[in-house]
This record gives C-alpha cells, structure tokens and sequence, in this order.
C-alpha cells in the first residue's frame, strides 16, 4: 500500500502554537504535492437570556469569519503551496469531522494541548473526541518548549518513524502507512510490541512471573511475528526495527520514543466507547498527551482506503480561496 495524501486539512484555533502547526501542513503538502485546507472553526455559544436563546447576529459572525480568513492567509504568505481556506462556524469536532467528509480529505493535522487528569475527564477532549469520528489519519502535534518553524519542520521531516503493533486490524492498517511514510521520508520503522502482563496471564506463571526460557520464546515468537507482517521488499528501501517490550503500552511506547529519537509514532484507533475512554483512556490518548512528537492516529481499515483515493490530484481549487 502507497500512502497518497492529496487532501489536507490542518485545523487552528489561530493561537500562536496552534498557527505553528500549520508548517507541518505545508510541509506535507509540498512533499505529497497535496491540496492544503486551512481551518478555523468558530464556536460560538448559544446565549440564554431571560429564558430565550440568543444567537449572534449574521453580520457579526461574517466579521469574525472574514477576520479569520485573513489570518490564515498570512500564515501561508510567500509559500509556494496550493491552499484553499475553510472557516466555519459550529462545534469544533463536529464541524471538523464534517469537513472531513465533505472534502475528502487524506489527512488532518491539528494541535493538542495534552489536557489531563480531572480537566480531562470533566471537560473532555476535542482531540480525542475526533480521533474516534474523523474519518482520515489524524496527525496530533503537542506544544514543545521551543518555536518552530516552516524550514525546520520541512528540513527535519521524518527520519525514524514508530508504529505500535498489537497484532489488530488497526495496527495492521497503522503498519501499512507506517511503512509507506518510511519509504516516502527515507526513514528507519521501528515496530513496537509491548508485552502486557493482563493480556498474557494465559503465558504467565503464579506471581505474574515469566520463566527467561518462556520469555525467551514468547520475545523470539512475537518478534518473528512482527517481522512476518512486513513485505520482503520493504527491507529494500528502509530500516526495519522489530523490538519487543514489557510493561503499559502508553508508558513504554514513550520511553523509547525519547531513549531512539522518535520524531513520529503512528498507532491504530481501538474505537472505545466515549464513556469508557474519558474514564480509562486508551494507548493512543495516552500517548498523544506524552509523548514529545507527532502522533498520527490511523482510522479502522474499514473507514478509510488510502491506496485507493484520489487518483488524480485534486486540482480544481485554486489558491487561496476562501469559504467563508
């Protein structure tokens, strides 16, 4: 499978981290040479006074919307990209997911603020919500302690790329792009699995102990497995790394991220209830509010075909038009 992104979408609420990951925007669509849609979405309250609800006047949501699209065309001012410019207004996940949809996309790309703990779990996440609803890879950007800006992220691209393997439909589909993406960059794919004692009590002996003989095997076995997922001819045009490890997944997934200069890790979407996610969690959620690179969450195989969209470039919009 060829990963092919010929439709972008990159969403920000125009604060300055947010306008920063618009640079990862346009560096994969001049690498994909992708049509680049930038959004805002205005989410505006329905006001109750007295009892009646109160929605803004047209004119007044037409400033905010007009205003908006000036600031997106300042941010791809001078860049030699095809963009068209999307401001909306509704709820920020529904509006993005519909977005999706209308507009095909391949990939979205939107920053995260790794919101956590209690303000997590009362307030939920925009993030999380549209990594379950969004219908394309979704690339999550967390804040650094550092700016950065178009030419580094352009210059740096993806040089060791992490996929995380669970042996599901959906790490299978995570392995795919991950491989594609790792030919496409040049990179090193390291392939992840992480041994979690409650998913193999069956293997355990009493006391959650592995003997070194049957952990030996189990390793030798997982990694054999690992390696058997991927074509013989991948070994041609990247570095493959297959590595077994022990312990939560979210938590050993970040540490070799950091210890391997990880600067992309892709993981399949399990599709957890949202109820069940706000109150447990899921790998990826956790991840994406850890870890220090990008994070790209790929949909269940069946909600998304990569290798089969988009034959033909989009070409029928022209640059810097706007919606609003």
């Amino acid at each position: 499978m060829k990963v092919e992104f010929k439709r972008i979408l990159c969403a920000t609420d125009l604060s300055d981290f947010s306008n920063q990951v618009v640079y990862y925007g346009m560096a994969m669509a001049e690498k994909f040479e992708a049509v680049l849609y930038l959004c805002h979405v205005i989410d505006m309250p329905i006001v109750s006074v007295h009892g009646t609800a109160y929605t803004f006047p047209e004119d007044y949501l037409d400033s905010l919307k007009e205003e908006a699209a000036q600031k997106l065309a300042t941010l791809v001012e001078g860049r030699a990209v095809k963009w068209e410019s999307l401001v909306v207004t509704g709820p920020i996940a529904t509006s993005l997911s519909e977005l999706v949809s209308e507009k095909d996309i391949d990939l979205s790309i939107a920053a995260t603020h790794g919101r956590a703990g209690l303000k997590r779990l009362f307030l939920g996440s925009v993030t999380e919500r549209l990594i379950r609803s969004i219908g394309c890879p979704f690339l999550t950007v967390t804040p650094t302690e550092h700016k950065f800006d178009f030419e580094t992220v352009q210059r740096s691209g993806f040089k060791n790329i992490l996929v995380g393997c669970d042996f599901s439909p959906d790490s299978s589909s995570a392995m795919q792009y991950g491989l594609s993406l790792a030919q496409e960059f040049e990179a090193t794919i390291h392939l992840i699995h992480v041994i979690e004692p409650i998913a193999y009590r069956d293997k355990l002996l009493p006391g959650n102990m592995l003997d070194s003989n049957m952990k030996s095997t189990l390793y030798k076995n997982l990694v054999d497995e690992l390696s058997g997922r991927v074509e013989e001819e991948a070994y041609n045009w990247c570095e493959i790394k297959t590595e077994c490890l022990t312990g939560r997944p979210y938590e050993e997934l970040v540490k070799y991220t950091e210890a391997n200069a990880i600067d992309l890790i892709i993981l399949g979407v399990r599709g957890h209830s949202l109820v069940e996610s706000m109150l447990l969690g899921s790998t990826t959620d956790r991840v994406i509010r850890r870890a220090s690179c990008p994070v790209l969450s790929v949909c269940p195989a069946e909600s998304t075909e990569p290798s089969e969209k988009h034959s033909d470039a989009a070409t029928e919009t022209g640059a810097g038009r706007s919606d609003a």
